[in-house]
């Protein structure tokens, strides 16, 4: 699956995000999106508010391409995130965070 993620700095007190994909299947914060029924050359849109999806969903040349809300802490972020989305290709596991973080300082670890 290509996963694209638009980065969106989270309200205060809303979780960031985390995905993982595993077949068709994507997870986001924890709730599955079952996409098998996407065929190949062919697209869905995703309907009502509560999915984190972008745009259509598409299945090119057999692989799934979704574009995801990537919400993050500005706290923990730099404040120049990529002006291009990243994209990943996640055959299975998780998604990487695509967020530039800040570093962390040693009081931050301990």
């Amino acid at each position: 699956m290509k996963v694209t993620c638009i980065c969106v700095a989270g309200l205060p007190g809303q979780p960031e995000t985390t995905a993982s994909v595993s077949g068709d299947v994507i997870t986001v914060g924890g709730v599955s999106f079952d996409l098998s029924d996407v065929p190949d050359g062919g697209f869905a849109e995703p309907e009502g508010e509560n999915h984190p999806f972008i745009g259509r969903i598409e299945r090119i040349n057999g692989e799934l391409h979704v574009q995801l809300r990537w919400f993050f802490f500005k706290v923990t972020a730099e404040p120049d995130q990529p002006a291009v989305p990243p994209t990943f290709t996640v055959a299975s596991g998780p998604v990487p965070d695509p967020i530039v973080r800040k570093p962390q300082t040693s009081e931050a670890k301990a």
